[in-house]
C-alpha cells in the first residue's frame, strides 16, 4: 500500500514547524526565549513548531521577527522544509 501525500494544509503546516523549529535551533534559542522576544506564550511556540497550530501571518511575523529571519531566509528554508514532505 503507498502512502498517500499529505493534504496542502498539513504538508504546508508541517513545513512551517520544521522551518521555525531549525531556525530557532540555528540561533541556539529556547522556545521560551523566543517566546518572550515575540511577545507570545512559550505553548504558542511550541504548538508552532509541533505543526498543533495554525497561525496567521502576525504571528510567524512575530516569531520571525524575534529570531531576527528576514523573510528571503525564511522562504529558503520553508521551500527546503516543503520540498522535503
Amino acid at each position: 500500500m503507498s502512502r498517500r501525500p499529505a493534504a496542502p494544509l498539513v504538508r504546508d503546516r508541517r513545513a512551517l514547524a520544521n522551518t521555525v523549529r531549525e531556525l530557532r535551533a540555528r540561533r541556539r534559542l529556547t522556545q521560551e526565549q523566543v517566546a518572550d522576544l515575540a511577545g507570545r506564550s512559550r505553548n504558542f511556540v511550541a504548538e508552532l513548531e509541533g505543526g498543533r497550530r495554525g497561525s496567521s501571518f502576525e504571528g510567524v511575523a512575530a516569531v520571525l521577527h524575534a529570531l531576527d529571519v528576514p523573510m528571503e531566509e525564511f522562504g529558503r528554508v520553508f521551500d527546503a522544509r516543503l520540498a522535503e514532505q
